[in-house]
């Protein structure tokens, strides 16, 4: 994960950091040449003169002493107009849309860089460390949203907990439905399977094989049918078996196709999830935050898993959707296994880029 935009992020840093050392070099140069001159004409003056003379001059030279020290401070320092900073920052720019981020993002990440680095005198050598310093807090805010402990939830709400899953065709969002039946079943929480995904072809027969490899009852219907009356007949049934959790498959929607996202609505107002959970592939890239931004706007989904995390070399989209739909990621898919899921943490992205 992030291999690939760790490396030009890197490489990118650096690039900046040389370049606005550069923009100081020739202001360095010639502010030097000027104290130079000054202490040079000073010596050569102070020998030709008297002893209360050399007197005056030395406490005229103490008083220059600081002047000179704020200029030789001003020559190990460099300030950037904004209009140098928008050149700088093309570059870095660049890699990040080559690299999936959303344009929102990017924005922000700008806007925070050049608090820092606009106007402000920062030391040279300090240059590059402020970038990184700024990148890190930048993509720390991006997931300030409150985050979902699911184990928690499921443990002191109402009982039973249920959650629908929602995405695009090819998401991986019946496996990742295995994947958290799994992670229930091994917490000691019983589940129910809900096949709502009534209109693709041999889904009904996907999520059965994982509900017999994983010995949790399958609820279903024929194809065709009435994805809400499954919904409504699972939680029927974990009522009377006191089961803790139902888990509700749902068919892949496009928000072109109107008639399955009337079917999810219904399926929502039946229902009533107490999470409604958006599935997307990590590595879609702005596709996955846009089909997110689809599905909060037509049912209002609470948080996020990201499948096929493991293969994304890019990460804009782990870095972007919670910052976009303002909702949080809670898991990444890291594999093929039940066991390949893992609770999402902030800091993975941080330390993925390597700041």
């Amino acid at each position: 994960m992030f291999k690939f935009l760790k490396e030009k992020l890197k490489e990118t840093i650096s690039n900046f950091s040389k370049k606005a050392e550069e923009e100081s070099k020739v202001e360095e140069s010639t502010k030097e040449e000027v104290i130079e001159k000054q202490e040079i004409k000073g010596e050569a003056v102070e020998e030709k003169k008297g002893p209360e003379e050399k007197a005056e001059i030395k406490e005229e030279k103490e008083t220059e002493k600081g002047i000179l020290g704020k200029l030789k401070e001003k020559i190990v320092t460099t300030k950037l107009s904004y209009e140098k900073f928008e050149n700088l920052f093309s570059d870095l720019e660049l890699i990040l849309m080559e690299n999936n981020v959303a344009l929102e993002v990017i924005e922000k990440i700008k806007s925070d860089l050049a608090k820092k680095l606009v106007e402000n005198p920062i030391k040279r050598t300090k240059i590059e460390d402020t970038i990184r310093e700024s990148l890190k807090n930048s993509i720390d805010d991006l997931f300030g949203i409150e985050k979902i402990n699911l184990l928690r939830k499921i443990k002191y709400e109402e009982k039973p907990f249920v959650m629908a899953f929602f995405g695009i065709n090819g998401s991986g969002k019946t496996t990742t439905i295995a994947k958290i039946a799994s992670l229930l079943t091994e917490k000691k929480f019983s589940c129910v399977l809900a096949a709502s995904d009534t209109f693709r072809a041999a889904s009904i027969e996907q999520l059965q094989i994982h509900a017999d490899k994983l010995g949790i009852k399958l609820i279903k219907h024929d194809y065709g049918s009435d994805p809400a009356a499954v919904s409504f007949d699972a939680i029927k049934h974990a009522k009377a078996k006191n089961i803790d959790v139902v888990l509700i498959d749902t068919a892949g929607r496009l928000h072109s196709n109107q008639n399955l996202m009337e079917e999810i609505k219904k399926i929502i107002r039946v229902a009533k999830p107490n999470l409604n959970i958006f599935v997307g592939e990590a590595i879609t890239g702005n596709d996955c935050v846009e089909q997110a931004k689809i599905f909060d706007e037509a049912v209002g989904i609470d948080g996020i898993i990201l499948a096929k995390a493991d293969i994304d070399e890019k990460g804009g989209t782990s870095i972007s959707i919670s910052y976009v739909t303002k909702k949080p990621i809670i898991y990444l898919g890291t594999g093929q296994k039940y066991g390949d899921l893992k609770e999402f943490e902030p800091n993975l992205i941080v330390e993925g880029l390597g700041l």
